[in-house]
């Protein structure tokens, strides 16, 4: 582990609770030293945040050299996690690398593989073989079964249960305490209600509910990418 003093800077970009949650954590227990807040210039709505300069994302690099700091897009499920994606392409163009966190209190069984802008939070479980894509979300006490596939952008809520051997496509949304049979295709863009228990493979674009899980008849995504619907 490095020393105080010897830490890598990081930039968080994010200004709401979920980069204050980074912060949080980054400062409690990893190896990088979070030095600056970015967002987009349109959104700077204080010169500072635990008094750490606030930056526009347009100006970011002129600031903070993409060769000596890294940066770490921490921003929640906005838009069917769209928000997220975009800023973080953003901030990869600048030529910016990506650091993830993962709590030293989550359980990361053998050869797994984790990609670049992940929030892995406490007491989440990752099972043996199993493969978590670039920008994904794992919150409080969910689980990845073993060989299973979390494919980029998604946002998996508290306490979810993915089975194993199942492939999950990108950005989808898993509410809090909802789960899914072992073997199971999620499409890409689905929207997994809180509590619902999915058994058969899903539709893109879809949103589910309920026991058995079943999609809401007339609803898409579409408004939740708009930005129009809480989830």
């Amino acid at each position: 582990m490095k020393v105080a003093g010897n830490k890598e800077k990081l930039v968080i970009v994010g200004s709401g609770e979920t980069a204050e949650l980074a912060y949080d954590y980054f400062t409690s227990d990893s190896c990088y030293e979070v030095v600056a807040f970015s967002v987009e210039k349109q959104f700077v709505k204080s010169p500072a945040i635990f008094d750490l300069p606030v930056v526009s994302l347009e100006e970011l690099e002129n600031y903070f050299n993409p060769k000596n700091h890294k940066a770490f897009v921490a921003v929640s499920f906005t838009q069917l996690n769209r928000l997220r994606s975009k800023l973080y392409h953003l901030v990869k163009e600048k030529g910016y690398s990506f650091c993830s966190y993962v709590s030293p209190k989550a359980f990361l069984g053998s050869n797994i593989e984790i990609g670049e802008n992940c929030f892995i939070f406490e007491n989440t479980s990752i099972q043996r073989g199993a493969k978590i894509g670039n920008n994904v979300t794992l919150w409080t006490g969910s689980s990845i079964g073993h060989r299973s596939i979390v494919k980029d952008n998604c946002f998996v809520a508290s306490h979810v249960a993915i089975s194993g051997f199942c492939e999950i496509g990108e950005n989808c949304f898993f509410g809090v305490n909802s789960c899914t049979a072992g073997g199971i295709k999620i499409g890409k863009d689905c929207i997994i209600g809180a509590g619902a228990v999915v058994i058969q493979d899903t539709r893109e674009g879809q949103v589910y509910v309920g026991n058995p899980a079943k999609p809401l008849p007339n609803r898409n995504i579409n408004s939740f990418v708009l930005g129009e619907k809480r989830i």
